[in-house]
């Protein structure tokens, strides 16, 4: 096996890390906190307990801006409702002129029992610009509900929020090699 370069091992620690710390404090995190601007994206949300004990019967999660073409994976017991918004300024997509996009998706049904763990999925593709993007995700319960909406503001660390947004950190693309 070939020896990790540092950017790889800075990025496989970062994500140890990040995953570790996601799931001691209980929130809805992503799987994999960073991507490559411009990619395909696989958002993998984890829902590791319920509100207060009650069961989980809904996942809304509100697309970040410039995430593009959302489609989220059907889960056996669940239905999803997708609701479109108009764009502010429209993209190309196999050659059609995308007007509107996914700006919200809603799995309902269940129940996700608070002592289970689920995971929520849906690809994207992500802005061309590098950046951090925040997931704002509301998690309906049989009793009660929380919104995981949170964004720190500048200076603010994330740990000082009671209800933070998934992030996800989009990183500049890799250079493309050039054949001669």
């Amino acid at each position: 096996m070939p020896p990790l370069s540092m950017a790889a091992a800075r990025r496989l620690l970062g994500v140890g890390l990040a995953g570790a710390s996601a799931l001691a404090q209980a929130h809805i995190t992503l799987e994999t906190p960073e991507a490559e601007a411009g990619s395909h994206y696989k958002a993998v949300l984890r829902v590791s307990h319920g509100c207060d004990g009650s069961a989980v019967k809904a996942l809304i999660v509100k697309l970040p801006p410039g995430v593009q073409g959302a489609k989220p994976m059907p889960k056996p017991g669940w239905r999803i409702d997708i609701e479109r918004s108009p764009l502010a300024t429209p993209y190309a997509s196999h050659g059609r002129r995308i007007t509107e996009d996914v700006s919200q998706v809603r799995w309902s049904g269940g129940p996700l029992p608070d002592a289970h763990y689920d995971e929520f999925v849906l690809t994207a593709r992500l802005p061309q610009t590098p950046g951090r993007l925040y997931w704002q995700v509301s998690q309906i319960c049989e009793q009660g509900r929380i919104d995981w909406a949170e964004v720190p503001a500048a200076g603010q660390s994330p740990h000082e929020l009671k209800s933070p947004a998934a992030v996800l950190d989009v990183l500049p693309a890799a250079p493309t090699a050039h054949v001669h």
